[in-house]
């Protein structure tokens, strides 16, 4: 049995810092995109569809004319959830909150006061070398690309974002204006955001709220995409596709929305290569999950926790975006501690 790391906290967890709200979606118009009285709540509608048989056959039946057919003549029954604007409404509006929360040099729990006392200062170091600037213009950049659209994003005609910042509006940002693919530009317009951003993530305030519209323009009566709900242990004759709705209203989860916030990786190992596929979402093994691929193999010593046991005990790592990595981690928030039993 392995002998625990005595620097390192078998218990130790970490608040997320950048708090979402779920997005509500509604369908207005792009003339009156920005009359909040045009925006209607989009509902949710139960379809029952007669699909046809188009999964993977076994192979004898693939090799039977007569049996493929018998396959075929069954009925496919599904009873689904769909979402769509009316024959009135071009343009989904989807509404958001994200909280921006100070403090991230502080663990909310930890039990070894040397590993507190060690990553509080490493975490201070780095606030003062680069006082959260980079990370926070990535978050800005991924509010402006509108990518927390999604499905909803493709295919739209005009993309629009406002944000507000405590309170203070920005002016409209054209989403298609900013890449999704690298972090390369600075964009002078959304430096109040990033600068909020940073400032709170810094500490020299406690707390932000930044409120986001965004608006794409998809066409009368196209077929928008909230959420879809995970059902466990669905009975014969349940709905196939169950979506989110909160009171009544279409909606996107808040996990959906923070996941594209912090899709700003592109430290790891394969980005830039044919193995790399853009930016991926901040995780400690850079799950990307519809590919069932980890794209920081601890073989590599590339994952979270080989960097940060390092890290928060004052050893340097290799690089800044080494540090981007680990900081980013954090700010996600999590539970990291070190089991006795390892």
């Amino acid at each position: 049995m392995a002998k625990k790391n005595d620097n390192t906290a078998s218990v130790l967890a970490y608040e997320k810092k950048l708090v979402l709200s779920d997005g509500y979606m509604y369908g207005t118009t792009w003339e009156n995109r920005t009359d909040r009285t045009a925006a209607k709540p989009l509902k949710l509608v139960e379809k029952s569809v007669r699909g046809t048989i188009s999964n993977r056959l076994k192979p004898a039946v693939q090799k039977d004319p007569a049996k493929l057919n018998a396959e075929v003549e069954k009925p496919n029954l599904q009873r689904v959830d769909a979402c769509a604007l009316d024959m009135k409404q071009d343009t989904l509006k989807l509404s958001f909150t994200m909280k921006v929360l100070s403090g991230v040099e502080h663990p909310s729990a930890c039990n070894n006061m040397m590993f507190h006392q060690s990553y509080t200062a490493a975490a201070k170091e780095y606030i003062e070398k680069t006082g959260f600037k980079e990370l926070a213009r990535r978050y800005a950049m991924n509010i402006a690309n509108a990518r927390f659209l999604w499905r909803n994003r493709l295919g739209a005609e005009k993309l629009a974002v406002d944000v507000t910042i405590d309170g203070n509006p920005m002016a409209e940002l054209d989403a298609y204006a900013y890449s999704l693919r690298n972090f390369d530009e600075n964009a002078a317009e959304l430096q109040p955001l990033v600068d909020a951003i940073a400032e709170t993530l810094s500490g020299k305030r406690d707390s932000l709220l930044v409120h986001v519209d965004c608006y794409a323009l998809l066409g009368e009566g196209q077929e928008v995409y909230p959420s879809e709900e995970l059902v466990f242990d669905k009975g014969k004759g349940d709905k196939s596709k169950v979506l989110y709705s909160v009171d009544d209203t279409a909606a996107m989860h808040s996990q959906k929305l923070s996941n594209a916030i912090r899709t700003i990786d592109t430290w790891y190992p394969a980005y830039g290569t044919e193995e790399g596929v853009g930016p991926i979402a901040i995780e400690p093994y850079g799950a990307v999950t519809n590919l069932g691929k980890a794209f920081r193999n601890p073989k590599e010593k590339a994952d979270f926790y080989t960097l940060f046991d390092r890290y928060a005990i004052g050893e340097s790592l290799d690089s800044i975006e080494d540090e981007h990595y680990v900081m980013a981690v954090l700010v996600r928030g999590g539970v990291f501690g070190q089991s006795s039993k390892e």
